[in-house]
């Protein structure tokens, strides 16, 4: 018998012995009268024992049995060891089919002696930012390299959130964080959501030139500005508004996304047995779907601010590198150590010249844009050879004219004539007559 029930015990026996009431009683045992009637008819019938709890020493009808509890402790030693307790408790359920309430599964592994591996320290308080109403109208994209696959090294996540909804739009691996990932994330939001109305991002050289905001004022006057990036120019075309996030608080919902992801996404590899990027990739459709299912919020204004993309528009030709270059004869240009060549369907004997802009697609590979028109090209295995240059006549220079024997300047003495003062000799003046009548012929 516990001290409490001692002590109720005690005042029911008062009231037995007419030393209290039974209103005293019940306000001393915080209890009601009836409670208090109840007691002391038990006592009297039964006994002090009637005081005690009748399920004192019993289990539960709905607890788990000693064999069970053993079974959910080897499950999260073993199969289950990367996984926090939260996770662990979604794990439990959908693979083992086992129904428990998250204070259960602390109470048992606690109980073994277990611990989560995702600690809750305590948290700086920082001011957060209202969300957008309208899902789309701000779209939150970065990074984070971690060992995503579980005892492989370090690869990068590139994702994308909504902020309006804390859904996720996008996801995909690349060895690195590089524009690729990035080309790759926008172009999933486009095709399943639409266009958004802007990106939230911070300051890295793919999003931002490294020259923003470091032009002087005097310069500016001029009207010099500042080079878009691939990604900012990519974004430009298609009007999406490019944000600067100042720190990474000011990112805070894809901050906390990359924790969670962290947490749960290399135990969802290894329980399906995904050790490959590419394989990787693939599984995170589906479990973009049953994220979102669990977390994601509904806006504050139903109507989507995505748009549809134009049908007009080739989403490729946005979403990669371009670079200008110069056509050379045969209509071919070099890029990137590599001689190619546009493949001209419409008129095969055509002429370029000029310049073109190279589309260097991960997808469509290597194109080119030749007066607003799309090329596709072949690679060539050597530079094309420069075609000769052929004159025309006119254009030609005059053979060397030789004069003949009698022509009349071969009659001018080759001596130098001496000088005189006076009237000039008869036959001197009938020799330049003769010459200067010839040569005006002749011209």
């Amino acid at each position: 018998m516990t001290q409490k029930e001692v002590t109720k015990l005690r005042v029911i026996n008062q009231t037995i012995d007419s030393v209290i009431t039974i209103r005293e009683a019940a306000e001393l045992l915080n209890l009601s009268e009836r409670q208090v009637i109840r007691l002391k008819g038990g006592v009297l019938k039964e006994g002090p024992s009637f005081i005690i709890h009748k399920n004192r020493g019993r289990k539960p009808v709905h607890t788990l049995s000693d064999k069970e509890q053993v079974n959910i402790v080897e499950l999260k030693k073993s199969k289950y060891q990367e996984a926090n307790f939260a996770h662990f408790q979604e794990l439990l359920m959908e693979h083992e089919k086992i129904s428990l309430s998250y204070p259960s599964v602390y109470r048992i592994l606690s109980k073994a002696g277990l611990k989560s591996p995702k600690k809750h320290r305590k948290l700086k308080v920082h001011h957060r930012r209202k969300r957008k109403p309208q899902e789309g109208m701000m779209v939150q994209i970065d990074a984070s390299p971690h060992p995503w696959l579980i005892g492989e090294s370090d690869f990068s996540l590139h994702g994308a959130i909504d902020d309006a909804t804390g859904k996720i739009l996008a996801l995909f691996f690349r060895e690195t964080e590089c524009l690729e990932g990035y080309f790759q994330v926008m172009r999933q939001i486009i095709i399943n959501h639409g266009i958004p109305i802007s990106t939230y991002n911070d300051r890295h050289t793919i999003f931002i030139s490294p020259k923003d905001g470091k032009i002087p004022i005097e310069e500016q006057l001029q009207g010099k500005q500042v080079n878009l990036t691939q990604f900012g120019r990519a974004m430009n075309e298609l009007g999406i508004n490019v944000i600067k996030a100042k720190s990474a608080q000011g990112k805070g919902r894809i901050e906390r996304l990359w924790e969670t992801l962290q947490s749960r996404l290399p135990v969802e590899f290894k329980i399906n047995n995904i050790n490959t990027l590419d394989a990787a990739n693939a599984f995170l459709k589906q479990f973009i779907v049953s994220y979102n299912q669990r977390f994601a919020v509904k806006p504050a204004d139903p109507v989507s601010a995505f748009r549809q993309l134009d049908q007009t528009i080739d989403l490729d030709a946005i979403l990669c590198i371009q670079a200008e270059r110069t056509i050379i004869d045969g209509n071919a240009f070099s890029y990137k150590g590599t001689y190619y060549q546009l493949v001209i369907k419409h008129k095969p004997k055509s002429v370029f010249k000029g310049k073109i802009i190279v589309l260097d697609s991960s997808s469509k590979g290597i194109r080119a844009i030749y007066n607003g028109e799309i090329y596709e090209t072949m690679a060539l295995d050597e530079k094309p050879q420069q075609k000769p240059i052929f004159k025309s006549k006119s254009s030609a220079k005059k053979a060397n004219y030789t004069a003949s024997d009698n022509h009349p300047w071969r009659k001018i003495p080759k001596e130098k004539p001496k000088l005189f003062y006076g009237e000039p000799d008869s036959e001197i003046l009938a020799m330049l007559d003769e010459l200067f009548s010839s040569s005006r012929a002749w011209a």
